[in-house]
């Protein structure tokens, strides 16, 4: 049994990082509401935008000659694979890392052993958790959720762009955890390029008889490459709403587990004190008999 001393030095540790971990939940908390609120106002412009596509596409053939919805034989491919840069969020990174793992072996397995298959991490921990596995990673961009913005969106998604434009990578795919409720994190995989219409998911185009201006096929080259920026916009602020999510409930259950264990020290440190005391009784007992004697 340990000593009273080592009991008492655990519960005091205990009891710091049961604070640490409070207060983790509630910056993540005040976090997580302007996160919720920035992905709640993206979703019906990201909508409206992938309709608007739809609805250009339709009418004309402007959308099939963009070099952006060229398919072509697949020799090289290109994931984003979206996670955070901080841990302490349970398993929010390593469940990003295992479906983008489970992507390149059941669509690009061939293309992984050739050295074909790529990587672009965008936060720190998926290059950290992919790396150590031996996959081929590019560029990583790091701190971008410290001022999360378009302009970071808008910076990757011109480098992304420009790769499949110049022929570097025939897919562009992403990965990345949707935001659903503080508990609830949906895994989704996307692909980016070439844009097809499975990419504007279950948006039709809209019945209206619009007058395009200057002309369908200059709108529709305008609206491509923005609608990839913004699919990676989107991205990231559903993975930054998620993180919070997940941390937030990482640190409310470590919040219990502590409380728990500072519970269990306790009653291991009453117990050993107890003891304690009987021994000096005995002791004090079998001297006086001893004496007696």
């Amino acid at each position: 049994m340990a000593s009273l001393k080592e009991v008492r030095n655990r519960i005091v540790s205990v009891n710091s990082t049961q604070q640490i971990t409070k207060a983790m939940k509630m910056v993540s908390a005040a976090k997580l509401r302007r996160a919720t609120d920035a992905i709640v106002q993206m979703r019906p412009y990201s909508k409206k935008l992938s309709e608007m596509i739809a609805t250009v596409s339709g009418r004309t053939d402007a959308g099939k000659e963009n070099p952006f919805t060229e398919v072509r034989d697949i020799k090289n491919v290109l994931i984003l694979v979206v996670t955070s840069d901080r841990g302490l969020c349970g398993a929010f990174n390593a469940n990003i890392g295992k479906a983008t793992i489970a992507l390149i072996q059941q669509k690009y397995a061939t293309l992984h052993q050739a050295g074909q298959v790529t990587v672009m991490p965008l936060g720190k921990k998926g290059g950290e958790y992919l790396g150590r596995r031996g996959y081929k990673l590019n560029a990583e961009h790091q701190d971008i959720y410290t001022k999360l913005n378009f302009g970071n969106a808008r910076l990757i998604g011109e480098e992304v762009l420009n790769g499949f434009a110049e022929k570097q990578y025939d897919v562009v795919e992403i990965v990345f955890n949707e935001f659903k409720n503080v508990a609830t994190q949906i895994i989704r995989t996307e692909q980016l390029l070439p844009l097809q219409e499975s990419n504007t998911g279950d948006v039709k185009p809209s019945a209206v008889d619009y007058i395009f201006e200057p002309s369908e096929a200059e709108i529709i080259n305008e609206l491509i490459p923005k609608s990839i920026k913004l699919s990676i916009f989107r991205a990231l602020l559903e993975s930054n709403a998620s993180e919070h999510g997940a941390r937030m409930t990482a640190m409310d259950k470590a919040t219990d587990n502590a409380g728990e264990l500072i519970k269990a020290l306790k009653l291991e440190y009453n117990r050993s004190r107890q003891a304690a005391i009987t021994n000096e009784i005995l002791e004090i007992v079998g001297g006086a008999e001893a004496l007696s004697a």
